[in-house]
């Protein structure tokens, strides 16, 4: 409550209410007062003329009677009188008498009150044996008027009192409060810094001394205030001194970095530079690979080609990790969300790092539990850099032992799962200081490492970033000594609930393994015993043991004669095919004994080329394959190029699929509207709408059509092509050439069918048309390569080279055309589709150009194309040359009609 508010109260509260206490309880007595008269007149006046009024009434006389009554009816507030004979009838009555009250028993004046109406009832006994009674009616109404004027008046005079109060009040506060605000104003311009006026002192001495101690704080404060400003005053010259000092140093660093953004801008130009020129020479040797995979092989020669092929896909990588770290330290990374297999990812991871640990003679083993998912979703080419890199330092880090990677499913929650990835190794270890530097970039656990084992020190700090990224925690355990584990969770999009199919059926076959690195053994143990084998320790077998197989792995000691002699023993005792587990690579082994047939097989082993040698020397075992369609599957493909459309419908008939063949994306999404379809093949590079508008364009048709399996088929894809065509609708691509064997794995992963046998064997026939001259790298035409191709039809390979040289003359012009217009779309339109043709056909030269042309012209421009377009022109010519000198085909008449019947 406030001063004033106390004030007020003090002033006006007590005072109103003692005045209006004494104002009750004056209208009180004055009303009692006022009652009290009344009631000594009435009894008065009716005592001095009731002996007359007995008289008269005993006497008879009423004329006496009457004039007595009516000077009792003038007495104030008299209303009525009546005279009654004991309890009988009235002997008289005046006024307007109302219901009157009945006489008491005894004689005695009573007087009755009842709200503003009394009764008088007096006994009248002079002169007679039994008494009679006067009844006087009074209205008692004027004494509450006369009350309620007096309580009028008081309550005048109180307000009045009041009012007088309230001024006298707010005239006595206002003195007292006023120089309270003027203190409270000053002090509260004082808390904000301002010097108030000086207040005058109050009469009332309390007051006095407020105001000046107010003044007085005022006068300090006002000296504090100049006090300060000097300082200011000093403090400013000695910051603007300062301020010339950092302007000074603010030029130096603008200079120093303009250059630092100029070394940066110069060092993105040179790793731009280094990874295009590294790049180029990569693409042509992986061209020339591919090239040299169309040629007959020896199955040796094939996989060292493979391995060459996945040694340039690590290059590649290995050639991104630098622009890899400059994008992560820029925040400019982009993850991708694709389909990923563990088994599969970590199987190529470490067949790229097998001759590095077979030359180490280390075990080297990937486990991916049961409980992992097959069907995920994330980034794999990230995935397996983290992978690839930290299983290279684990046996760049190791001299003896084992480096194993381990896969397990940590976490499943709704449609996220978390994996958790280990890498242990059993090397040289590292202390706990070690552990404090060996994420950050350009470090090495030890200074010396980087003298004995290379590297620059960017491949963890990469492995974090990429890790956390993609939202998952890294970490290690290691001791010196001992060894080291590298841990990283991996959140992934994918369920739970459906394990993993197994890839084989062996029911009830009798397996004897031979293998003494432990933990290979117990994995291949119960991955064949998952398959339905019944394995055999071979410490365990008996001379009962009859096994359909033996799989027997070869250390390093084992490879000398004395070793391959027991070996050879051992499985001749044995009397069945034999599986030989190598820890070497294929060109450091040596003829190894199989006295009753068998295959070898290259440590580390991956789980597809495991159970593919197994069911090739088991036979009849069956593939764990999905089951086949009732009814015939319905296959669209799209292909503006009639050669690339009739390969395919000869590639898949005979496999129970109905294919209808289009030329155009419009066409497609014409005939969608219409008919359903299980697969669709598509090409990319397509007129008017390509291929990615036309998979748009289907997903968006809704119903089954978001599910539609739609795979691209193109000649030429990147990585940031192949992330677009998976974000735009595609489920998976096809490179071309097509391969038998990988569309008939499509077609088995997809819809549960299988090409004929023959269709996905390599054709076998011999001789080469245009053979390759002296000073001829390539040969013109290579019939044994476009039978292969061509799915093992010597008669369609022809037609195919037919129809390709048939067109040459209009992809010649309009690669002419698009040269003069300097039109670079156009030209890769016209390269795509002659590229794209030639994938086909068994034309080395021709191919080789066309995909070189098409690669120098997507990552460097047109004028990197220039130089090779004379030889282009001149391969075209002599296939146009070669075609002049054959007969002439009916077939090709034949296969257009066949052609355009199932285009309807």
């Amino acid at each position: 409550m406030s001063l004033k508010t106390r004030l007020m109260l003090s002033i006006l509260g007590l005072p109103m209410l003692l005045m209006t206490l004494l104002a009750g309880v004056t209208v009180a007595l004055e009303d009692q007062q006022r009652r009290a008269a009344l009631r000594e007149t009435l009894t008065q006046g009716a005592e001095l003329l009731a002996p007359t009024l007995g008289e008269a009434l005993a006497a008879g006389d009423d004329p006496a009677l009457s004039r007595l009554a009516e000077r009792l009816l003038a007495m104030p507030h008299v209303r009525a009188l009546s005279v009654r004979e004991g309890q009988g009838a009235s002997r008289l009555a005046l006024g307007r008498p109302g219901d009157l009250p009945a006489p008491p028993e005894r004689a005695a004046t009573r007087l009755l009150e009842h709200d503003q109406q009394w009764w008088l009832q007096f006994p009248l006994t002079r002169g007679r044996p039994t008494p009679a009674w006067l009844t006087l009616d009074v209205d008692t109404t004027p004494l509450l008027l006369a009350h309620y004027r007096l309580m009028a008046i008081a309550g005048l005079v109180l307000m009045l009192a009041g009012l007088l109060l309230l001024l006298a009040g707010l005239s006595a506060t206002r003195r007292v409060t006023q120089p309270l605000e003027d203190a409270d104003r000053a002090m509260e311009r004082l808390a904000y810094g301002v010097v108030p006026g000086r207040l005058t002192p109050a009469d009332s001495p309390e007051l006095a001394v407020v105001a000046r101690r107010v003044n007085a704080l005022a006068e300090h404060l006002a000296t504090a205030r100049d006090d300060m400003q000097a300082q200011i005053e000093q403090a400013t010259g000695e910051l603007q001194e300062s301020m010339e000092t950092i302007e000074v140093q603010n030029i130096e660093l603008d200079i120093a970095h303009r250059r630092a953004l100029e070394a940066s801008r110069i060092k993105s130009e040179f790793l731009a530079n280094m990874s295009h020129e590294i790049r180029t020479p990569l693409n042509g040797i992986v061209g020339f690979c591919r090239l040299l995979g169309r040629s007959r092989l020896d199955p040796r020669q094939r996989e060292w080609l493979d391995h060459v092929q996945r040694a340039c896909d690590n290059l590649l990588m290995l050639v991104n990790d630098v622009l890899d770290f400059s994008k992560l330290e820029a925040g400019r990374v982009e993850l991708e969300t694709l389909p990923l297999d563990m088994v599969t990812l970590v199987d190529e991871v470490l067949g790229l790092q097998a001759p590095l640990a077979q030359q180490k003679d280390l075990q080297l083993l990937g486990l991916v539990y049961d409980d992992v998912p097959a069907d995920l979703q994330g980034d794999p080419m990230r995935v397996r850099q983290v992978i690839t890199n930290l299983v290279h330092n684990a046996i760049k880090f190791t001299d003896r032992g084992e480096v194993i990677v381990r896969v397990m499913l940590e976490q499943a929650v709704a449609d996220r799962v978390i994996l958790r990835v280990s890498i242990s190794d059993t090397g040289m270890g590292m202390t706990d200081e070690a552990h404090q530097r060996l994420f950050q970039a350009f470090h090495q656990a030890d200074i010396s490492h980087s003298r004995e084992f290379g590297g620059t020190g960017l491949g963890l700090a990469i492995c974090r970033q990429l890790v956390e990224q993609m939202g998952g925690e890294i970490s290690v355990e290691s001791a010196p000594g001992v060894g080291s584990t590298f841990s990283f969770t991996l959140p992934l999009a994918g369920h739970a609930a459906v394990e993993r199919a197994p890839e084989l059926r062996l029911p009830g076959d009798t397996i004897v393994l031979d293998e003494s690195h432990r933990p290979t053994r117990r994995a291949l143990e119960h991955l064949m015993t998952r398959w339905g084998a019944r394995v055999v320790r071979a410490s365990q077998a008996t001379a009962d043991t009859r096994p359909s197989l033996v799989v027997a792995a070869l250390d390093t000691d084992d490879l000398g004669e004395e070793g391959l002699a027991a070996c050879r023993q051992r499985l001749d005792e044995w009397g069945c095919p034999a599986l030989l587990l190598v820890n070497a690579g294929p060109p450091d082994l040596p003829a190894l004994p199989l006295p009753h047939g068998g295959e070898v097989i290259a440590k580390p082993i991956s789980r597809m080329a495991l159970s593919e040698a197994m069911g090739r020397l088991l036979p009849g075992t069956p593939r764990a394959l999905p089951a086949p369609s009732t009814t015939p599957a319905r296959l669209l493909v799209v292909d503006d190029t009639e050669s690339n459309r009739l390969l395919l419908r000869e590639l898949l008939a005979g496999s129970g699929v109905t294919v209808t063949l289009v030329s155009s994306g419009t066409e497609a999404l014409s005939l969608a509207h219409r008919r359903d379809f299980d697969l669709v093949l598509m090409d990319i590079r397509m007129a008017g709408m390509d291929g990615l508008e036309t998979a748009r364009a289907l997903r968006r048709l809704g119903g089954d059509w978001r599910r539609v399996p739609i795979i691209a088929v193109t000649a030429h894809v990147q990585g940031d092509q192949q992330r677009l065509m998976h974000e735009g609708g595609f489920n998976d691509v096809l490179v071309k050439p097509l391969e038998p064997r990988r569309l008939a794995r499509l077609l088995e992963e997809t819809l549960g069918l299988s090409l004929p046998q023959h269709q996905t064997e390599d054709g076998t026939r011999e001789g080469t048309d245009g053979a390759p001259s002296e000073d001829q790298e390539l040969a013109v035409v290579d019939l044994e390569m476009g039978t292969r191709l061509a799915g093992g039809r010597e008669p369609l390979a022809r037609e195919l080279l037919e129809q390709l040289a048939d067109s040459l003359t209009d992809s010649e012009q309009a690669i002419r055309k698009a040269i003069g217009r300097a039109d670079d779309e156009a030209l890769l339109d016209a390269l795509h589709a002659l590229n794209g043709a030639c994938r086909y056909c068994g034309t080395p030269r021709l191919g080789l150009l066309a995909e070189t042309l098409e690669t120098r012209l997507r990552s460097r421009g047109m004028p990197a194309v220039a130089p090779l377009l004379p030889d282009l022109y001149a391969a075209m010519a002599d296939l146009r040359r070669w075609r002049a000198a054959q007969p002439s085909s009916t077939t090709k008449a034949t296969a257009r009609a066949s052609s355009s019947e199932s285009d309807r």
